[in-house]
């Protein structure tokens, strides 16, 4: 069956991610390589059922490796996601001659794979998202850059904060994940962390260590609140409040998701995308790309998406000891 893929459809979907450029300059480069016809869908499944589509070509992914954001752009689509829409969008594959596609983008994006795989449109898919909340892989295109990001502006907040003898909450995104905000909060020395993944008893995690380092002469702290957890605003006035310490909120949003990507972020997007398009040239089909330890992997879909994710508990054990 692999002799029958002429021609794929490469889209991005779900939340931006730094590297998704790379990752669709690598589909693209790869497949013509191999003899195939790209063609870019703008918007996601938006631009699928819309016919918002052109041919890529070898030049026309020239200079964007380093570009932050999709050049393919993303949006949500409600349509797509009752069957009607499904069918439409599978129609406008037969309709453009796009015999595959490749899917950039989180777990819902995999969804919307795993549907126009039903509707007898083969796909691989490549995860793209800040959050790393994908369970098959144990890296995330973006991770990396938005990461490095939030420790840029932690770091130049703490000038502040230690200016003020102050108490700094700073909400990083992540969703329903506390992967962005452990690793940000290590790296950052904030006195405390709090995700999803762990409960927190402020008076407790967060007021009594706050209590407790102050006796040891540090005047100034750095708390670091996943946003699925709450809001930042709301920690910094109960902090206040029972610390009498000036505790202020910062939201870093999403500026989280833009900017150059990372070397880690480039060459794991570039490998993604290159191993996407073997596998449908091996007549591999609906699978989810993968990172395991150095390697890259895939796994069936549907496989993929019942999979979970734990978070490395000796890591919050370890941002617990040395916040001190």
């Amino acid at each position: 069956m692999a002799d029958k893929i002429k021609t794929i459809g490469v889209l991005t979907s779900g939340g931006d991610a730094p590297g998704m450029n790379a990752a669709i300059r690598a589909v693209t480069r790869t497949a013509i390589y191999n003899g195939i016809k790209v063609l870019g869908i703008r918007r996601g499944y938006n631009g699928l059922i819309n016919g918002d589509i052109s041919e890529l070509n070898v030049r026309s992914v020239s200079g964007i490796i380093h570009r932050g954001g999709t050049i393919l752009y993303t949006a949500r689509c409600l349509e797509f996601k009752t069957l009607e829409g499904q069918k439409k969008a599978a129609e406008r594959c037969r309709e453009y001659g796009i015999d595959a596609l490749v899917i950039i983008g989180g777990d819902g994006s995999f969804r919307g794979g795993k549907d126009m795989a039903a509707q007898g449109i083969p796909c691989v898919c490549i995860p793209g998202t800040i959050d790393n909340d994908i369970a098959c892989s144990d890296y995330t295109i973006g991770f990396d850059t938005a990461m490095n990001t939030a420790v840029e502006m932690i770091d130049k907040l703490r000038d502040t904060t230690q200016s003020h003898d102050r108490c700094s909450v700073v909400e990083v995104m992540g969703r329903h994940a506390g992967y962005l905000a452990l690793n940000t909060g290590i790296a950052c020395g904030a006195l405390v962390t709090v995700i999803p993944e762990v409960p927190c008893d402020v008076d407790h995690d967060i007021v009594k260590m706050m209590n407790d380092t102050r006796k040891t002469g540090k005047q100034h702290f750095i708390i670091i609140v996943a946003e699925g957890v709450g809001r930042a605003h709301d920690f910094a006035e109960i902090i206040e409040k029972k610390t009498g310490i000036e505790s202020r909120a910062t939201v870093l949003g999403h500026v989280q998701r833009g900017g150059s990507p990372s070397l880690r972020d480039r060459v794991a997007a570039s490998r993604m995308g290159y191993h996407a398009v073997e596998l449908l040239l091996q007549g591999q089909y609906n699978r989810v790309v993968a990172e395991k330890g150095q390697d890259i992997v895939d796994y069936d879909i549907t496989e993929a998406l019942t999979m979970n994710k734990s978070m490395d508990m000796d890591l919050v054990e370890i941002a617990r000891i040395i916040s001190l």
